[in-house]
């Protein structure tokens, strides 16, 4: 008989106790376990968040696959100067452009020379067609484009654009050329992975890859949609193409923000979008056509908003509306703007590029809010680049004696005269209050009132005397209303004010 049966039984019982005791928490374990791994399985199977590709781990198909579009540019022109002076540095020289140009700046009738600049560009079509920035060949009488293989070519200038600073070139070739297309900028989302390529510091063909760190930034031009981009760019990378990973150009390497000329990951690129319809009227007509509304306006702030009882800070308010298309469309002053051509208006600089990309004579729909009430009006546009300005009449009259001023608001006011007229540079303004002096304490200096300004409408109604304004004054308060709108005047350009009414203070003084 075998005497360690009890004991092995009892063993065995033991282990069964324990491995009931951890059943439900090893089940439990092993189904998180599963469900973590299916999860895994899934995000595998259904592919990167919204479609978008996983960084490669080499942009070198890329490169080869574009590469051979992007071409260097060299550019030369003479620059006059004085006969009979030697050179300082042997010519060829890396300082000879450093001394040329100190040279030229304190004698400017040295001797001429030949001046040479260097840039980036790419090519748009099989027959030719190159973009490049303006600034690269501003100024040129000789420009050249050569190609990564090394082959160069001539190339005619067939126009420019300065406000978007984009040149279009045209080069002959026997056979086709290598070309990029365009791609949708508006498509371009922060984080999204680009590619520049281009002639950095005359280094030749050269590419740096980054990101799109923000998008629809304005540097200084009227239709600024720049694309910023963390992706090194340098002098020389000027008219080069931005990519993305499918090969599109979705910008064109403009500009750089850095203290000592090089790069620091912030380099600009003009969207695209913007781009193509200025190379579509440069190869078209040579030059650009936009269409042309023919207002003044500016942006809508909160405080004007509020002044104006709107119910939201957006659109275009207009601040003075010359002859053109928009007063034979019946557009006044004091309007705001909220859509144009079916599509909503935020600001002012929306508004000039909508209307800018629209063609000249188009006949669109336009929604404004006049007194409170939306109304929609037709306007046929003019083109921008023929437009010209209407000077109002001049307006005879006699010098006044000069009244004496009244403090309202943080200001002293007086009537505008023919006097102030004539030394404001008024002609055409009729009624208004002149700004003497302007308390550096009050909400006027805080909105950049200044002495000189002219004030011509109070509460979007004419004003040409001080108890005109102090009836406004009075009316908005009654009404409950915290700031009061203002169309001021300056050096005969229009802009409104929303001031704030303080109720505490006293109605005249």
């Amino acid at each position: 008989m075998n005497t360690d049966m009890p004991a092995r039984r009892e063993a065995r019982a033991v282990a069964i106790a324990r491995t009931e005791t951890r059943g439900p928490a090893l089940r439990a374990s092993l189904l998180a376990l599963a469900a973590i791994l299916a999860l895994v399985s899934m995000v595998l199977a259904s592919g990167p968040v919204r479609g978008q590709t996983l960084p490669p781990t080499t942009f070198a198909d890329l490169v080869d696959q574009v590469g051979d579009s992007v071409v260097n540019i060299t550019t030369s022109s003479i620059v006059a100067g004085r006969a009979g002076q030697p050179p300082v540095v042997p010519e060829g020289s890396p300082l000879e452009d450093f001394f040329n140009d100190f040279l030229d700046r304190q004698d400017p009738d040295r001797q001429a020379r030949r001046s040479s600049a260097l840039g980036s560009g790419f090519v748009i079509s099989e027959d030719g067609f190159i973009v490049t920035n303006n600034h690269v060949i501003e100024g040129a009488d000789e420009i050249t484009v050569e190609f990564r293989s090394g082959r160069t070519l001539d190339a005619e200038l067939v126009g420019t654009d300065p406000n978007t600073d984009i040149a279009v070139l045209k080069v002959e070739s026997d056979a086709a050329l290598p070309f990029v297309p365009f791609g949708n900028s508006d498509a371009v989302r922060v984080g999204d992975w680009v590619m520049a390529m281009g002639n950095p510091l005359g280094q030749g063909f050269s590419v740096s890859v980054g990101v799109v760190s923000a998008r629809e930034r304005a540097l200084s031009g009227t239709y600024d949609d720049f694309i910023q981009t963390d992706a090194a760019i340098n002098r020389g990378n000027s008219g080069g193409p931005l990519f993305n990973l499918s090969g599109e150009v979705v910008g064109v390497n403009t500009a750089i923000l850095s203290p000592n000329g090089g790069s620091i990951g912030i380099g600009f690129s003009m969207s695209s979008n913007v781009v193509t319809a200025v190379v579509d009227q440069l190869r078209e007509f040579g030059e650009t056509r936009r269409g042309w509304l023919g207002v003044r306006i500016q942006d809508v702030t909160p405080e004007i908003a509020e002044s104006m009882s709107l119910e939201e800070a957006r659109g275009a308010l207009v601040t003075d509306v010359p002859e053109g298309p928009a007063l034979d469309a019946g557009i006044e002053v004091g309007d705001v703007i909220l859509s144009f051509d079916g599509r909503d208006v935020q600001d002012t600089r929306e508004l000039v590029r909508v209307v800018g990309n629209s063609g000249v004579g188009d006949t669109v729909r336009m929604t404004v809010i006049r007194d409170g009430e939306t109304q929609t009006l037709l306007v046929t546009l003019g083109r921008r680049e023929t437009a010209e300005g209407v000077a109002g009449p001049d307006v005879p009259g006699t010098p006044d004696v000069a009244p004496s001023a009244t403090e309202m608001l943080g200001m002293e006011l007086v009537p505008l005269t023919d006097e102030l007229r004539q030394q404001l540079n008024a002609q055409g303004v009729t009624g208004g209050l002149v700004i003497e002096a302007v308390d550096p304490d009050s909400d006027a200096a805080a909105k950049g009132l200044i002495a000189g300004d002219i004030i011509t409408e109070v509460g979007q109604q004419p004003v040409s005397t001080i108890e005109g304004l102090r009836t406004r004054v009075s009316d908005a308060q009654a009404a409950g209303q915290k700031s009061l709108l203002l169309l001021i005047r300056r050096d005969g350009t229009p802009r409104f004010v929303a001031l704030s009414i303080d109720e505490d203070a006293p109605a005249d003084e």
